[in-house]
């Protein structure tokens, strides 16, 4: 008696190509569908089981829905001359409506209750000039997440949310207040400085002895230079901390 035909739909229905190098684990894809109103168990075979790893390798698909199955070819060292004689099949019943043991099923299916497809394989090496466009492919995949990666302060503030912003916003602005209010204390000090320099210079004695000694005029003086390169020092640290600050918040 002749096997019913089959009613699952393949993708591609006749033959899986493998496109190397095969260097490593070449995917194809077989797409099954199931177009009837019974579900449908499915089962694959190989005639090279070593050489290919199936996933699913089987299982049920319900009634009008459809599933993917990866196989995967092992490496290998290919050889162009050789020509591949690798062989798929798809079994496929329809599901009894009381199964409860899929494995059971299958031992227990009559033969004219199977239905098969058969797909063979063949192998493929890419030519030379669409290595090269891969190739290319790939330096500009490269090559823009490069660009992206350097372009990330500019729109990091993106992915960070509203309130992570607010916090940079509010301390960016408490900084410069308070390196402007430095700012303004310096330059009174430097003006406060003119002015003793003045008065010193104008109650100075004329014929002093000792060149070397150093006045309460000129000490008061001193202290307030290094006060004000103080003030200027601590300004710029304040500055460098902000620019440190919005740097590590964007680099979050």
């Amino acid at each position: 008696m002749a096997r019913p035909e089959q009613v699952l739909v393949l993708e591609p229905a006749n033959e899986l190509k493998f496109r190397g190098p095969f260097t490593d684990v070449v995917t194809a894809t077989l797409r099954l569908s199931n177009p009837t109103e019974r579900n449908v168990c499915f089962k694959v075979k190989t005639t090279a089981p070593r050489r290919y790893c199936v996933r699913p390798n089987s299982g049920i698909i319900d009634a009008g829905t459809s599933i993917n199955v990866s196989v995967m070819l092992q490496p290998f060292d290919y050889d162009p001359n050789e020509k591949s004689k690798h062989k798929f099949m798809v079994q496929s019943m329809v599901a009894p409506c009381d199964m409860t043991d899929m494995e059971g099923v299958w031992k227990e299916a009559k033969p004219e209750e199977l239905m098969d497809s058969k797909l063979r394989c063949s192998f493929e090496m890419p030519l030379e000039n669409d290595k090269t466009q891969h190739e290319s492919e790939q330096y500009q995949t490269v090559s823009s997440s490069v660009k992206t990666e350097h372009s990330l302060p500019k729109s990091a503030s993106a992915s960070l949310d509203d309130g992570e912003v607010k916090k940079i916003l509010e301390e960016c602005r408490r900084l410069q207040m308070e390196v402007q209010r430095l700012r303004e204390e310096n330059k009174q000090i430097r003006e406060d400085d003119g002015l003793r320099k003045r008065k010193v210079t104008s109650l100075a004695v004329p014929h002093s002895t000792t060149p070397s000694s150093t006045s309460p005029n000129a000490m008061a003086t001193s202290g307030i230079r290094e006060e004000g390169l103080n003030t200027r020092i601590l300004a710029f640290c304040v500055l460098f901390f902000v620019i440190g600050v919005i740097i590590g918040k964007l680099g979050l």
